[in-house]
């Protein structure tokens, strides 16, 4: 694969539903800067000088080790490793002029101050998001759509120590809990259930990057417990402008593609695309192959790669060079304090170092949610308590063992699986049926509720024979104790785990 040894810094991807393509793109900063006010990404212009239950759904791996999600994040290391490489060698004209291009995103007293802590001063969380905005020149990419949009989305952890890093990638269609979110155009939306996507949607109603990006944040942060330090979007102008800056891009189709939602009609063998024909061509997905979108995923990386290596090539072009910068620069949205080519270098430069064994990309562990909630076939869930252990050791700034969350994902336990008894040990009327609402929610089997002995301690107990099922449910409660008891003893010895609800248990913090 052809990555730059000196960064990794940006993460594209392409996909989702309506077949519109992403470009992600992720950094970090190592220096500080001033803070610009402003909503929708204002210009800082200075003066010249991007069920099957059976875990069917897309987990497989590519040639070479990486996950799919990751060979994409590892195509962007290489494009914009070339990118900061050259703004390194240019004019100091040329240097301020790009750094000018980059958009600020003004997230000040935006996210409320109910933000989860930082267990791990030193280390950066960094979201990454790709951004359909419908304005100007992307009006053409989708119809009937009166907000921003964005698909998949990804967190980079760069730990204190800068000896390793982690990329998680968050499926777009993971079924999770938005927080309550200012809108944009003044209205303010009810928390509630659905596609993580929809934080993007929502927080963008206004057109407002800010507030979009503000409300990723939050839905995020309230379902990892992650803090996030940093926000960075591409849009589709940016990735297609550098495609046209490199003079196109080689690609080979086995097969002619017919596609009109991707307005594309190419023959077979190879052949340069560019302009409206590179963007189909990423965008394709139903008249190709199986239609799926991890078919289209392949597509994009092979596309990727070949990008790399024309930009590479182009390196000594000052016309070409300057085109892909400026389309780089000039379609990129950050939050204020990454708003410059200074900060992304200085990423490059903590970066450098990490070997490629301690560079890992992963996806949250999930499941089709169709295994708990039949009549869901378009979404997926989060795999518990997988999940949890690893959003936990991003937050203490611990590696993460790849291989052995992969093992553990590949049996997942489905909510559904466990029938729980909830009763209420805090002495608040209703706390029981409130937590067993939400339990029912996420797709537990609630088979009762009651009382108990009151208790300042949520616990969780049960027999050895369902201490997977009692994992799972305990990882969805924040600081619960894991109790295991003989076998036949109490409800558990009916295949029933007992959650005693305890003063420490907030119903909203249940994940």
């Amino acid at each position: 694969m052809l990555i730059s040894p000196t960064l990794l810094i940006a993460a594209p991807a392409c996909g989702g539903d309506s077949g519109q393509p992403n470009f992600y793109t992720s950094v970090d900063s190592v220096e500080e800067r001033p803070s610009v006010s402003g909503s929708r990404g204002k210009r800082r212009r200075t003066p010249p000088e991007g069920r099957p239950p059976e875990g069917s759904r897309g987990r497989g791996r590519e040639p070479g080790g990486l996950t799919r999600r990751g060979r994409v994040v590892a195509w962007s290391a290489g494009v914009c490793a070339v990118l900061l490489l050259a703004v390194a060698g240019v004019g100091a004209w040329v240097y301020h002029d790009l750094d000018g291009n980059i958009h600020a995103a003004d997230l000040d007293g935006k996210l409320g101050g109910e933000r989860p802590e930082n267990l791990s001063p030193g280390s950066r969380n960094i979201l990454v998001v790709g951004s359909d905005s419908r304005d100007g020149d992307n009006a053409k990419y989708g119809k009937g759509l009166t907000t921003m949009q964005s698909d998949t989305l990804m967190v980079l952890h760069v730990p204190a120590s800068g000896e390793w890093a982690t990329v998680v990638s968050f499926p777009r269609d993971s079924w999770v809990g938005i927080p309550a979110c200012e809108k944009g155009d003044g209205g303010t939306s009810a928390p509630h259930h659905f596609k993580i996507n929809e934080a993007f949607a929502i927080g963008g109603t206004g057109g407002d990057v800010s507030e979009a990006a503000a409300c990723t944040i939050k839905t995020v942060e309230v379902n990892t417990g992650l803090r996030i330090d940093h926000f960075m979007s591409v849009d589709f102008q940016g990735f297609k402008g550098m495609v046209d800056a490199l003079g196109g891009t080689e690609v080979c189709p086995e097969e002619a593609i017919h596609d009109e939602k991707a307005h594309l009609d190419l023959a077979a063998g190879c052949q340069t695309v560019e302009d409206e024909e590179a963007l189909g061509y990423v965008r394709a997905r139903y008249s190709i192959g199986d239609g799926s979108d991890t078919g289209r995923i392949g597509r994009q990386q092979e596309f990727m790669r070949a990008l790399v290596e024309k930009a590479q090539a182009k390196l000594t072009s000052p016309t070409a060079l300057y085109g892909f910068l400026e389309s780089a620069t000039g379609s990129l949205t950050t939050d204020a304090e990454l708003a410059g080519i200074k900060p992304l270098y200085s990423l490059a430069s903590q970066l450098k170092g990490i070997p490629g064994d301690r560079l890992t990309f992963l996806t949250v562990p999930n499941y089709p949610r169709e295994a708990d909630v039949a009549t869901d076939k378009a979404n997926v869930v989060w795999q518990y308590p997988q999940a949890a252990d690893l959003f936990t050791a991003l937050a203490e700034d611990e590696e993460v063992d790849k291989e052995r969350l992969t093992a553990d994902a590949k049996d997942p336990v489905y909510a559904s699986a466990v029938r729980v008894q909830v009763l209420n040990g805090t002495g608040v009327t209703g706390r029981a049926a409130a937590v067993a609402e939400k339990l029912t929610e996420a797709g537990y089997a609630v088979v009762g509720t009651g009382n108990a002995p009151a208790t300042d301690r949520t616990t969780v107990t049960h027999t050895a024979s369902l201490s997977r099922q009692a994992a799972s449910l305990a990882s969805r409660l924040p600081g619960a104790k894991d109790e295991e008891e003989g076998e036949g003893e109490g409800e558990s010895a009916g295949g029933v785990v007992t959650l005693v609800v305890g003063t420490d248990l907030d119903p909203d913090d249940i994940r």
